[in-house]
């Protein structure tokens, strides 16, 4: 197992550094190395988006490169529990010595709208030795390295002691809401994906100085809980306000909001201590002294040790439970009454 999963690590980390380092590599690409940005530049070049894209045509796509660079239709399989939405299950065959493992990746993304974007957000642009785009790191990097590295393995008859299984998820933005991905996969073709353990996006590759100091892996994620905050009320004419308003209640409700964030408590557990335990060497002295105060015991929460970590977001989602407000709308009846105001709370825990 220690001998694929470095191999498995080494090459992510390889097309990674290959293809978002030196502008200059993109002169002086190896034939692997192009096809991987190929496949990368096809991902990014379908529109995913979750409510309105084609996943399906995404994984259609990505079957039709493992086809040609010689996997079986057995083991090359696409599914489409509905219209516009795909997952692909493909697998790398071993001696079988070992249980399988499953990489997993989704091919869905995030709206993205043209007039909110400086370039098309729907082709893969490489400037200055970055890539843009819809996707690009979230998830479709992770998803056309699986497929690369497949096909590299393929090319060069690598036959490991497990198989391994590449998963590429529809619907993964919206937590698979309709149960057409992950879950219709689990459901109805476990076999298919059966493995011993599973790596999924969550563990990036950490930077300093544009130097790699870490290679994160993920093992626990905190879960989501959505919540939706209404207001209504008998609505009227501008031209003659009353007292009651459903806007201005509802904006009282997210002021509270918005002040409630912080209070609530610190709590580490197995995997978030060691991970600032591990985070203090490599930052600089101030950061270092304040992460080792905050997890030494049971802190005040007004030190300033503790205030200076919590204004670091990615800290403090660590630190504690957050909640924050992700979407405000409004909705006005067609009954010549302005009456209601939406928004959507999500808190992660």
């Amino acid at each position: 197992m220690q001998r694929l999963f470095s191999v498995i690590l080494a090459a992510i980390a390889l097309v990674y550094w290959a293809y978002f380092g030196e502008p200059a590599r993109a002169q002086s690409r190896t034939a692997q190395e192009q096809l991987a940005v190929d496949i990368y530049k096809e991902l990014v070049e379908i529109n995913t988006v979750t409510e309105t894209g084609d996943t399906a045509r995404a994984a259609e796509a990505m079957a039709a490169r493992l086809r040609t660079a010689g996997f079986s239709e057995s083991d090359v399989q696409v599914f489409t529990p509905a219209p516009r939405k795909g997952n692909l299950v493909a697998r790398l065959r071993g001696t079988g010595a070992r249980k399988p493992i499953l990489l997993l990746a989704h091919l869905d993304v995030v709206e993205a709208r043209r007039e909110d974007w400086s370039v098309d957000p729907f082709k893969l642009i490489e400037k200055d030795g970055y890539f843009y785009g819809r996707g690009t790191a979230d998830d479709k990097f992770m998803a056309a390295a699986f497929v690369a590295n497949l096909i590299r393995y393929m090319q060069e008859g690598y036959k490991p002691d497990r198989d391994i299984i590449v998963a590429l998820e529809t619907d993964e933005e919206i937590l698979d809401r309709d149960a057409l991905g992950i879950q219709w996969l689990l459901k109805n073709h476990r076999d298919l994906i059966d493995a011993e353990f599973a790596l999924n996006e969550g563990g990036p590759v950490g930077l300093k100085n544009g130097k790699p100091i870490r290679n994160s892996i993920q093992t626990s994620e905190k879960v989501s809980l959505s919540y939706q905050l209404e207001v209504k009320n008998r609505g009227g004419h501008s031209s003659l306000p009353t007292k009651e308003n459903a806007i201005y209640r509802l904006a009282e409700v997210l002021a509270r909001l918005s002040k409630f964030n912080f209070p609530f408590p610190f709590k580490l557990n197995e995997t978030t201590r060691a991970y600032f335990e591990r985070t203090a060497e490599l930052e600089g002295e101030q950061v270092a002294a304040d992460i080792r105060s905050v997890i030494s015991g049971r802190p005040d929460p007004a030190s300033l040790s503790f205030v200076r970590l919590s204004a670091n977001p990615v800290y403090n989602a660590q630190l504690r439970t957050t909640c924050v407000a992700t979407l405000l709308e409004h909705h006005a009846r067609r009954t010549g009454r302005r009456s209601q105001g939406d928004a959507g709370a999500g808190s992660r825990r």
